[in-house]
């Protein structure tokens, strides 16, 4: 996967260079409209397993709660917020991760921790994998928070149905990965299109 860790490298360097005015009217509506930091740091479950910082812009207001699902109508997510996450903006400081080699554009969605040790005999090659900001799983599941807003108890729900089913879609990723499909699911991912 050595054109992977090329393409990812050159395109998250010119994308970051080429996004900066987008970044500072980001960073700076984002101070402007609510109290916190422009930016989300938190731990994730990355490639091996090990543990790394990913990097987003804030969508929800500062609180001291622990719950890591989020759900359509999350009272936590501001306005701009809602925006950001529409259109997937926050994501963008995950160039960041790629630049750091820590993630890639195309890969399983990192988890927090908890999830990797859910995974039982073959589905742990998942882990082999540098996560994605995008990748087929998240294609599917694009509507999630809907799906969960949607259910009584949305983290059972995302434990018991959503986190199995992203396992088999990102084993069949792993087991037929060419940079090719890198690139269609990049481009389904931008045009909101099946690939």
């Amino acid at each position: 996967m050595k054109s992977k860790i090329v393409f990812d490298l050159f395109f998250a360097v010119f994308g970051l260079i080429i996004l900066i005015p987008v970044f500072i009217i980001i960073y700076l509506t984002i101070r402007f409209t609510s109290t916190g930091p422009g930016f989300f740091k938190q731990k994730r479950v990355g490639q091996y397993g090990h543990l790394f910082t990913i990097y987003k812009f804030r969508t929800m207001r500062i609180n001291d709660g622990t719950n890591t699902i989020s759900v359509k109508g999350d009272c936590r997510i501001t306005k701009v917020g809602k925006f950001l996450r529409k259109f997937k903006l926050d994501e963008l400081p995950e160039l960041w991760n790629i630049i750091k080699g820590e993630m890639s554009f195309v890969g399983p969605r990192p988890d927090v921790e908890g999830y990797a040790d859910l995974l039982k005999g073959e589905d742990r090659l998942v882990l082999n994998l540098k996560p994605g900001i995008t990748g087929p799983a998240t294609l599917k599941y694009s509507n999630e928070e809907e799906l969960l807003a949607a259910v009584e108890d949305p983290k059972q729900y995302n434990d018991e149905v959503i986190f199995p089913d992203k396992v088999k879609i990102n084993m069949m990723y792993l087991k037929n990965w060419t940079l090719w499909l890198d690139l269609r699911i990049i481009f389904a991912t931008i045009f909101r299109t099946n690939y």
